[in-house]
């Protein structure tokens, strides 16, 4: 298996990971459990953020910048189906 497969998986995993511990923080019942799956929330987003940066300076992980006339359309659009 390639590095560049190794750390898609990664990310995946990771991305998960946030999203249960967002819904358990969101859920949790006491302060103390909330603030637990908080910091868990926290320190995953920073592993999620340190492997994107690793992929994107390999070049493993390319974003489109979008265009002012494709946002200002998408703005326009959402806002007069509210």
């Amino acid at each position: 298996m390639e590095d560049r497969d190794l750390m898609e998986k990664e990310l995946l995993i990771i991305k998960g990971v946030c999203d249960l511990y967002l819904h358990g923080t969101i859920e949790s019942t006491t302060a103390e459990v909330h603030m637990a799956f908080k910091d868990a929330l926290n320190e995953s987003l920073d592993i999620q953020n340190k492997i994107y940066n690793l992929m994107a300076e390999k070049g493993w992980y390319n974003t489109q910048v979008a265009e002012q006339t494709k946002i200002d359309a998408l703005k326009q659009k959402f806002s007069t189906n509210s």
